[in-house]
This record gives C-alpha cells, structure tokens and sequence, in this order.
C-alpha cells in the first residue's frame, strides 16, 4: 500500500533522511523506532509531502504521489496524525470531527460519530467540551478521530503515546489494535518500545535517517545489540 524508495529529504542544508526505503503492507501496524532525530517525524512529513523529498519516490496505493500537495494526499486517503495534535482548541468535539469529515472511499471503513465515540468513550462522555477543555491524552484521541472522520485508508501517527497519562495510553493502544483488526493500515513514530510491541506488527528502527533494522518484534527481541545500539537512551 505504501513505499517509499530512496527517499532523501533536507531541513534547509541539514540532510535528514538518507536513501530511505520502506513499504507497509495494506492491513500492517508498522512502528518507526528510533532516538530523538533519528528521523521518524521527517519520514512521516515526507510521506504526507509537509517535506518534499528532494530524491526519490513515495508510492501509495500504487500511484506516486511524491511532489504533490499535502491536502491532494490526504484526499487519496492518507490520514496524517502530528505530534503536536492541532485540533482546533475553540471548537467543540463534534464540531471538530465535522472538520475532519470527507467522502466515503470504495477501499476504506466509513466512519460517523457514533462509531468514533464507541472507539473513544471519553469523547462521547465530552462532544460538547471545547478543544482546549479536554486533557492531552483526550486532544490526542480527538486528533485520531478527525482524521478518521476522513475515511482514511491508512493513517500516519506520529508519537501517538507521547505526554500522555498512562491509563490512557492503555486506551489508545486497545483503539489502535481494534483498528488494525479492522483492517486500517497504520504508520506510526514511537519511542516508547512497550506500546509499539502491544500495538505493532513490524518495526522498523532509524537512526541518522537511515535504517538499521527492519522486521518482528521477535526478530527485534533476539538482537539486543540492536535495541543497545539504536534504541536505548
């Protein structure tokens, strides 16, 4: 469903990403690891065209869409979930997801309110709260669930368990798994090991925006010179 060959993305002079390739499979949780500026927020935005690669190609559902317009990718159905959340803070729950809605996709789950708030109770509990009313793990569900609003067929989520308290963490990674048996194809950027593997299928680790390891948690689990050398702080 998704590729990414040879990406070569830039902030100004620094060279971030360096010959970077990639493919998630339709129906995969796949989960960037890596250490602050390995690169996994760049993959994300270069992926979704926010940083236009300045060599290489990004393929989704077969066609390339490298050098197109952020907001034509998302309308392919490529749903982007930033770290930094961006709900609108003076707007209420529902009408944030109203923001987000757009056209029912032949290869993608529809979804409405009232599938949303089975997916996120704590959001039913507060559809009428305004956006900066709700804690930071609530915004980050809310930021989720806008972008499903969109009929995505794949999501990108970037540090989705950051900042958050961990009863909620426990929740969004019971809603990322039950979109996966869903059959969403997810992307997401993670440093925390123990949600990655309870919500994950693959992993692919970063470092200096290259890759150093791609394959299972197993796999992941029987190097420890791996984890050693790319993962721990």
């Amino acid at each position: 469903m998704l590729e990414l060959a040879q990406i070569n993305s830039f902030y100004g002079k620094a060279h971030v990403l360096r010959a970077l390739s990639l493919q998630v499979s339709r129906g995969q949780v796949v989960a960037l690891l890596g250490r602050n500026g390995a690169g996994k927020t760049t993959t994300l935005k270069s992926i979704m065209q926010l940083v236009v690669p300045r060599s290489g190609r990004v393929r989704f559902n077969g066609a390339d869409i490298t050098g197109w317009p952020a907001h034509r990718v998302a309308r392919a159905g490529l749903g982007y979930v930033p770290e930094e959340r961006r709900i609108f803070t003076d707007l209420t729950v529902l009408e944030n997801l109203e923001v987000g809605r757009q056209k029912p996709r032949q290869d993608a789950a529809i979804w409405s309110r009232d599938a949303l708030f089975e997916l996120f109770p704590n959001l039913a509990e507060r559809r009428h709260n305004r956006g900066r009313d709700l804690s930071g793990g609530e915004q980050q569900m809310l930021s989720i669930a806008r972008t499903l609003m969109g009929n995505p067929s794949c999501v990108l989520l970037d540090e989705p368990s950051e900042g958050i308290a961990p009863v909620i963490i426990e929740d969004m990674a019971r809603a990322i798994v039950q979109l996966r048996d869903q059959g969403l194809t997810v992307l997401l950027s993670e440093q925390n090991l123990h949600f990655a593997r309870a919500v994950a299928s693959r992993a692919v680790v970063l470092d200096r925006g290259t890759t150093r390891f791609s394959g299972s948690f197993a796999d992941l689990d029987a190097s420890p010179e791996i984890r050693d050398a790319w993962l721990s702080v």
